[in-house]
């Protein structure tokens, strides 16, 4: 495994976690390396419990005054970017393609490995997609977590636009027939003008790692979504203690307004709370108010909620460390 070295955000720095037996797609170039991207706050290993934050779609790890929350609250905070995504991307590779949401085990046992050689306690999080893939995940290894926190995950397969415009048959038949074909949706930029601070937003993210317009969806990597979904909604029956936060408010108009900045424009919010109280024992439910779907980049007062909400949890139900 290759050395830890300086990250694109200052105060970080990156580890790649090779993948060498992860066959290429149908059309990728055979010469090119697949790889995930280990980010971690500087300095590391300040204390012996640490967080572990797993991005959606069409993302990278970039929102350093969340990393600088969760040190605050006594966690060294790592965040990966997935194989296909981000720093992990490489030339000609098929954004974001996956077509078994189990094959990130790939990149997340490799990350837990490198976390737990100087930690005793994990915490896992995910957002959107990444919320989907961490339940997963954390479902077959809750032996090596102490909980999960899930940032508007994608819990339910009617919980987007996307299903709705296309509906289930279609994805399934396509996605196991041509998984690379792509299903091009209209993409009217909503998002961008919300959030990037080129247009208004708050947020200067890279527009090469977080693209606007999205990339295509691939008809495999939607299947694969919609099969998790469907063991969530089968049970996971989740012993860890789980956080699961989301908006109050969802709104899929295609026309920009002003509230495009205090609502989940991508995810259906109450569906996500639906399928939320059914992933264990012990889940809370938090609904912020005026939130957008990616919650820590929501109005400064809004994601201060967000914050004390997570410090809470932490306190109420995560033992400190010894």
């Amino acid at each position: 495994m290759s050395a830890w070295k300086p990250d694109i955000l200052e105060e970080f720095e990156r580890l790649d976690l090779p993948l060498p037996a992860v066959a290429v797609a149908a059309g990728e170039p055979p010469d090119q390396e697949m790889v995930a991207t280990l980010i971690r706050r500087t300095p590391g290993n300040q204390s012996r419990r640490a967080l572990l934050y797993v991005h959606g779609w069409n993302d990278y790890f970039f929102q350093t005054h969340h990393a600088d929350f969760w040190a605050g609250i006594g966690f060294d905070f790592y965040a990966i970017d997935l194989r296909r995504y981000g720093r992990s991307l490489r030339s000609g590779q098929l954004h974001g393609f996956i077509t078994n949401l189990d094959d990130y085990a790939a990149e997340l046992d490799a990350a837990l490995e490198v976390i737990s050689a100087d930690h005793d306690q994990v915490l896992l999080m995910g957002h959107s997609t990444g919320g989907l893939v961490a339940t997963l995940w954390a479902a077959q290894h809750q032996d090596q977590l102490v909980g999960l926190v899930l940032n508007s995950p994608w819990l339910d397969l009617q919980g987007s636009a996307v299903v709705r415009a296309l509906g289930t048959p279609v994805i399934q038949a396509l996605g196991s027939s041509r998984p690379t074909s792509f299903l091009k949706l209209p993409d009217a930029g909503l998002y961008k003008r919300a959030m990037h601070l080129s247009h208004g937003g708050e947020w200067d993210y890279d527009l090469e790692l977080k693209t606007s317009p999205s990339p295509p969806l691939r008809a495999g990597w939607l299947r694969a979504i919609l099969q998790g979904h469907q063991r969530v909604a089968a049970g996971l029956d989740l012993q860890i203690p789980v956080l699961a936060m989301c908006s109050t408010k969802t709104d899929f108009r295609r026309r920009w307004h002003e509230d495009i900045r205090s609502v989940d424009n991508v995810l259906d919010v109450d569906q996500i709370a639906s399928r939320a109280a059914l992933l264990g024992r012990h889940v809370t439910i938090v609904r912020i108010d005026r939130g957008v779907h990616d919650l820590v980049l929501s109005a400064p007062e809004v994601r201060e909620q967000v914050f004390a909400e997570m410090r809470r949890w932490v306190g109420a139900y995560l033992d400190a460390p010894e």
